[in-house]
């Protein structure tokens, strides 16, 4: 079983490891998760996973900067993909999807921000419990929530991009920036706004 095999094969196991029967969300967002301009000059992608500690760290030390200072203010396009190191990892990308593109970033913010206290609640069940309350806290039903953890066909699909993309990437750690084509490991904030001002040509 090669690797691509082995990660569908995890996607499939993981989204059914303790969900139940299949069922498919009609809300789950699937592809790029964007914010900012999309004609802006400078695109930023964020391969990160929800189960890495450095990824937290950059969502609370350097996303709100990047934001203020160059997402809203039209010069950068920010992308999040979500990379599935695990089954965890995947569960948190179905809850942050679960209420479609308006609602992800919030979603992801809150899974970054409580990440200690959901990957540390016990059990697999007891993961899935505090993942949902995530989505609960973020205003989503619960069977909302219950079908989108329970849409295989969603999970599958995910991580069957996640693969296409980390490999034309060459994407092997978390998190990795690609800014405007060219990657970068993870980097602190005066340093990522020193690339982006070289790109506007500041």
């Amino acid at each position: 079983m090669n690797r691509r095999q082995t990660l569908l094969a995890m996607a499939a196991a993981g989204a059914a490891l303790w969900l139940g029967p299949h069922r498919a969300s009609a809300q789950m967002a699937l592809g790029d998760m964007a914010l900012g301009d999309p004609d802006a000059p400078v695109e930023v992608i964020e391969y990160a996973s929800f189960t890495c500690s450095h990824c937290a760290s950059f969502y609370d030390r350097v996303k709100p900067q990047l934001q203020a200072d160059y997402i809203d203010t039209g010069k950068v396009r920010f992308i999040h993909r979500e990379v599935y190191f695990d089954k965890y990892g995947l569960w948190a990308g179905l809850v942050a999807r679960c209420g479609g593109p308006d609602r992800y970033f919030g979603i992801v913010d809150m899974i970054y921000d409580r990440q200690r206290d959901w990957m540390g609640a016990g059990d697999a069940a007891a993961v899935a419990e505090a993942l949902t309350q995530i989505g609960v806290a973020a205003g989503l039903e619960r069977a909302a929530l219950d079908v989108c953890l329970q849409d295989r066909d969603a999970a599958l699909a995910l991580v069957e991009a996640f693969q296409t993309q980390v490999d034309a990437d060459a994407v092997d750690s978390t998190p990795t920036l690609i800014v405007n084509g060219a990657r970068h490991s993870n980097m602190r904030y005066g340093d990522l706004a020193a690339l982006i001002d070289a790109e506007l040509g500041e």
